[in-house]
C-alpha cells in the first residue's frame, strides 16, 4: 500500500470562487490564521502517477497520497482514484480531477499519455458515480495554473500562462483575473502549438507541436533514436547509478551538469521549443506572469525559466515587455490545490455534497 503523508502545508490566501463565475478573481492573502469549515479533495492524474490530496478553505493539503497510474485504461484509473480517497479518508465534501487532456463538461475528450484512453471519457461520472460525491473535472495543467494562481508563484497577476513539462506539455491560463477555458473546455493546450511544419512526430499524432521537442516522453524517444544511430551519452549510465527506471528529470540535471553533449543538445532543442510557443503566446495575450511547473523545472528552477524567457524574446513582438517567467513554488501540491479549489467552487454553487451529481 503506498504511504499516506499527513502534514499542513500554511499557503497564503483564501479560498476562490468557481471557474464559471466572472467574478472570480485572485483571492487577497490572507492576514490571520483561516480555520476549517471544510475539506474537499484534489486529483491530479498525470501519465506516471496519480496524486490526491485533502485539503482545507486555506488551500492547505492536510494528507496526500500517490499511487502509479494504471497502464490498462479508465476504469483501472476510476479505481486507483477511488481506492486512494479510500486511503485517505477524512470525508471529503467534493472532488475535483485535473486530468491530461481536453476537457468539455466533465468529459476528458482525448488523452494521448494516458494508455488505453483510446476515445472520449466521462471521468467525472464515473468517479461520481464510485464515490457517491459530486465530481468536477478540468484539465490537468489548467487546473496547477489555478493552483499557482491562487495559493503559489502567480498570486497578484491577472494574465498569467502556466506551463508545465511532464511525460507531455500542458498549459493553462487565467486572463483578466478569471481562469479562462474556452469554448469547450479546451484552451491553454501549450504543448500542441505547432512550431514547426513537418517536424518531430507528437504523441496527439500531429508533427511539430512543442510537446514533441519537450515532453518527457519525447524526450527519451529522441534519446533511444540517437543511441540507436550510435551517438554516445551518459544518460543510461546516470540513470543505472541513480537506481532509475527512466529518465527522470534528477537524471537530466546530472547529465546536464556534467556538460553530456546529447543532453545538452536535446535540452536546448526543448528550451527553444518552449521559447517559440511562449513568444508566440505572448503575442497573442499581453501577458504580465508565466509559470513554469514540472519536473525538470522542479531541479534545475530558476536558471530553466530564465532560458526558456531569453529563447522566447526573439519571437515576441515587444522583445522588452515586463514578463515575469518563474518557476512554480507549489510543485505536486499545484495541481492537487487547483482541483480542490475547483471542487470546492462546485460546493458553492450549489451542488449537493453527498450527491455524487
Amino acid at each position: 500500500m503506498p504511504v499516506v503523508r499527513l502534514h499542513r502545508t500554511v499557503l497564503l490566501v483564501t479560498a476562490g470562487g468557481g471557474r464559471d463565475d466572472p467574478g472570480w478573481h485572485a483571492p487577497e492573502p490572507m492576514t490571520g490564521g483561516g480555520s476549517v469549515v471544510s475539506v474537499v479533495a484534489g486529483v491530479d492524474v498525470g501519465g506516471t502517477n496519480i496524486a490526491v490530496g485533502l485539503v482545507d478553505e486555506d488551500h492547505g493539503v492536510l494528507a496526500e497520497q500517490q499511487v502509479r497510474t494504471p497502464t490498462d485504461g479508465p476504469e483501472a484509473v476510476v479505481a486507483a482514484i477511488t481506492d486512494a480517497l479510500d486511503d485517505l479518508g477524512g470525508d471529503p465534501e467534493a472532488v475535483g480531477i485535473g486530468a491530461p487532456g481536453p476537457v468539455n463538461h466533465g468529459v476528458l475528450q482525448s488523452a494521448p499519455n494516458l494508455a488505453g484512453f483510446t476515445s472520449p471519457v466521462a471521468l467525472a461520472d464515473l468517479v461520481a458515480g464510485a464515490t457517491g460525491l459530486p465530481v468536477v473535472l478540468g484539465n490537468d495543467a489548467s487546473l496547477g495554473v489555478v493552483g499557482e494562481w491562487v495559493a503559489g508563484a502567480a498570486r497578484g497577476y491577472r494574465f498569467v500562462l502556466g506551463i508545465w513539462a511532464g511525460t507531455g506539455v500542458g498549459g493553462g491560463l487565467v486572463l483578466d483575473g478569471v481562469p479562462y477555458h474556452g469554448a469547450s473546455g479546451g484552451a491553454g493546450e501549450f504543448g500542441h502549438l505547432v512550431i514547426r511544419e513537418g517536424g518531430a512526430l507528437c504523441g496527439c499524432g500531429r508533427r511539430g507541436c512543442v510537446e514533441a521537442y519537450a515532453g518527457r516522453a519525447s524526450l527519451e524517444h529522441a534519446v533511444a533514436i540517437e543511441v540507436e544511430a550510435g551517438r554516445p551519452t551518459r544518460l543510461f549510465e546516470i540513470m543505472q547509478e541513480e537506481g532509475k527506471d527512466r529518465l527522470t528529470a534528477g537524471v537530466w540535471k546530472k547529465a546536464l551538469r556534467a556538460q553530456d553533449p546529447m543532453a545538452t543538445r536535446l535540452i536546448d532543442d526543448a528550451v527553444e521549443a518552449l521559447g517559440i510557443g511562449l513568444g508566440t503566446a505572448t503575442n497573442l495575450l499581453d501577458l504580465d506572469c508565466v509559470v513554469i511547473g514540472g519536473g525538470l523545472a522542479e531541479k534545475l528552477g530558476q536558471e530553466l525559466a530564465d532560458a526558456i524567457l531569453a529563447a522566447a524574446r526573439p519571437w515576441m513582438l515587444v522583445p522588452d515587455a515586463d514578463l515575469r517567467v518563474v518557476v512554480a513554488e507549489l510543485g505536486d501540491h499545484a495541481g492537487i490545490v487547483g482541483a480542490a479549489t475547483e471542487a470546492r467552487a462546485l460546493i458553492r454553487q450549489g451542488a449537493d455534497p453527498k450527491s455524487g451529481e
